[in-house]
């Protein structure tokens, strides 16, 4: 049997038993798919994080436990603080690459680390669609976007978002990875909650992805750049969000609660 590094952290809090837990990964080489997954599977846990070191980057691959995603924050994070925590690298600077996100950087100042992400892009949806979100989330839509892979649905304010018991299987059968929900904050500039059963998670603890959507949504919306976000689930997330050079750059704190070893065939 071949064993494998393996951490558990929560990211996205200054606390443990907060924020959303990740777990990491250490490769020496890429396992057969069938691998992964099955390891992400028995984890149990939103994002399980894969890491091969090449050259002076790394490559990073994020798998929920029913299937491969394409981009991941809480994840890269936990990713990011494990490699700088135990000194794999040199600097305050860490790039990923990711096949279908492109290169990822994250940044460490102080204890915060922040992520570089591409920004997403928007497009204003109406009609069924509208009807569509507004059944899975038994309330009134205010408006509706669909960016890369999700919806984003503004609703009235932070106690709508807080109190929302959508219909999962409703909710499953959008054509998209998942349905974001958000609102004006009352002691953030904007709050929010992700739910994607489509993707094995019927909601997500903290979503650093969906903010790439959510960044360029409130920044047309207020003029602004800069924005506290929290997401409002039952752990909950704080995150530090900045719109640079157009790209989202994601801050937040991370804890470390397991380490040790995975036995997986050779």
């Amino acid at each position: 049997m071949k064993k494998l590094p393996i951490y558990q952290v929560d990211a996205f809090t200054d606390r443990l038993f907060a924020g959303n837990p990740a777990a990491v990964v250490l490769l020496d080489h890429w396992p057969e798919n069938e691998t992964m997954q099955a390891i992400a599977a028995e984890n149990n846990l939103a994002e399980t994080a894969f890491i091969l070191p090449r050259e002076k980057d790394f490559i990073i691959r994020w798998f929920t436990p029913v299937t491969e995603v394409d981009l991941c924050g809480h994840a890269t994070l936990a990713a990011a603080f494990i490699l700088f925590e135990n000194n794999y690298i040199g600097g305050e600077k860490i790039r990923f690459q990711s096949v279908k996100s492109g290169p990822l950087g994250v940044t460490k100042e102080n204890d915060f680390y922040y992520l570089d992400f591409p920004t997403d892009h928007l497009t204003e949806v109406s009609g069924a669609q509208v009807a569509n979100v507004e059944n899975a989330t038994g309330t009134k839509i205010l408006e509706l976007y669909k960016g890369r892979t999700d919806y984003l649905a503004r609703v009235k304010d932070e106690e709508t978002v807080r109190s929302l018991i959508p219909d999962l299987t409703l909710v499953s059968k959008l054509e998209a990875r998942g349905l974001i929900v958000t609102a004006e904050g009352e002691k953030a500039d904007f709050v929010s909650r992700f739910f994607a059963p489509q993707e094995g998670i019927d909601e997500d603890d903290v979503t650093g992805s969906a903010h790439t959507t959510l960044m360029p949504f409130w920044s047309k919306k207020t003029g602004e750049s800069k924005f506290s976000a929290l997401q409002i689930s039952k752990r909950g997330g704080q995150l530090a969000c900045e719109i640079i050079n157009n790209r989202c750059h994601i801050g937040g704190k991370a804890r470390l609660y397991l380490e040790g070893e995975i036995s997986i065939p050779e």
